[in-house]
């Protein structure tokens, strides 16, 4: 029998963020939009589409971008899909079939407008269209950086089954470094470009690279915190920092709650003070810059909301969680089968809480 406590301290870790909840205007509209045309691809079961609009993609999309114009973020809606998609996708499966699902991922983004062969993956269509749309009224030098990052992130990916299929947990640092890349915090922030002709002097400044180090940290240790929950009762928790810290520093979970909510304002920390740090390159380009810093910014506090707001980790009991910082620890379940191309199973995962006892208080 687990004699470790069956409840989860969870800390707000935005409490500080200067950065406020925001919501763009046209994300109803464009949330209903998107929805509709996301179901048209059959990527998931019935029961498994049923779960996955409860996550709410578009809202956290809404959140992310809410300055953005309709037409952009309906893109931004997209991108939120393809994320989210590839990852049901990819989670299940070894690294072989990972990386060939990542091979028709990249081939449909340089081929937009070619048609995907038969009987393909429909993770292809799913990007071909994306990006078809995204590249219309997409400045150039952001098309050059969402590419790079993006194909960074899938590259990661690969690295993550492979981690998963020897059931490898690595070290805090090596663990931070993937998940940089495998939280797609950076493709993420960089749809704060479309209308932006960013110069790669100021995309690659050592101070911007950094800045957008940390948002990608902040995301990522709000995620694993949120998502441990779920990802422990699943058999997935290799790759999430909490297990990581539990096991190098031999802390149990509320010990490396704690840790990572201490390293989370560290990094808060190195983000402001690196806002001083940002040289001028000219006050045409310094409005630009401020725009997507702020932007960055801005994602870093919708990542935190939505993930309280959706149902894809916590279920109902978000907000009351939110206000509370208890939840319920999970009992074990079994949701892993699939095969290559098949539509994931994650039904299970959005309404599991829906039969655990309310939270209760922690034991010491």
């Amino acid at each position: 029998m687990d004699p470790r406590p069956r409840v989860i301290c969870l800390p707000n870790t935005m409490t500080n963020w200067p950065w406020p909840r925001a919501m763009n205007p046209h994300y109803e509209v464009v949330k209903a939009e998107v929805d509709a045309s996301f179901r048209e691809f059959k990527a998931l079961s019935a029961e498994s589409q049923e779960a996955y609009d409860k996550c709410d993609s578009a809202r956290l999309a809404g959140l992310g971008y809410p300055n953005a114009s309709r037409e952009h973020l309906r893109i931004a809606c997209e991108l939120i899909n393809v994320f989210l998609i590839v990852d049901e996708y990819t989670d299940v499966e070894n690294a072989a079939v990972a990386e060939a699902m990542v091979g028709i991922v990249i081939d449909a983004l340089h081929n937009p407008h070619k048609t995907r062969p038969e009987g393909e993956c429909i993770l292809g269509e799913i990007i071909r269209q994306f990006w078809a749309r995204a590249i219309q009224t997409a400045s150039l030098p952001f098309q050059r950086h969402f590419l790079d990052s993006y194909t960074a992130y899938l590259r990661a990916v690969i690295v993550e089954a492979l981690d998963r299929d020897k059931a490898h947990c690595r070290s805090i640092g090596d663990y931070i470094k993937l998940r940089r890349d495998t939280c797609a915090a950076k493709p993420a922030i960089a749809i704060y470009e479309m209308e932006m002709d960013l110069p790669d002097e100021v995309f690659y400044h050592p101070v911007i690279v950094e800045l957008v180090e940390c948002i990608a940290e902040l995301m990522l240790i709000d995620n694993d915190m949120i998502s441990y929950n779920r990802e422990q009762a699943t058999g997935d928790e290799n790759h999430n920092l909490i297990t990581t810290v539990m096991v190098e520093l031999g802390l149990d979970r509320s010990g490396a709650m704690v840790w990572a909510a201490r390293y989370h304002t560290e990094v808060e920390k190195r983000f402001t003070d690196g806002l001083a740090k940002v040289p001028s390159w000219g006050p045409s380009t310094d409005v630009l810059v401020k725009e997507y810093l702020d932007g960055m910014a801005t994602w870093a506090r919708a990542n935190h909301s939505w993930s309280y707001e959706t149902q894809r980790y916590l279920g109902t009991r978000g907000p009351e969680i939110l206000r509370t910082g208890l939840v319920q620890l999970l009992p074990k379940v079994n949701c892993k089968a699939s095969s290559a191309g098949a539509k994931v199973n994650v039904a299970d995962l959005s309404m599991m809480d829906a039969t655990a006892d309310p939270p209760g208080t922690p034991s010491p």
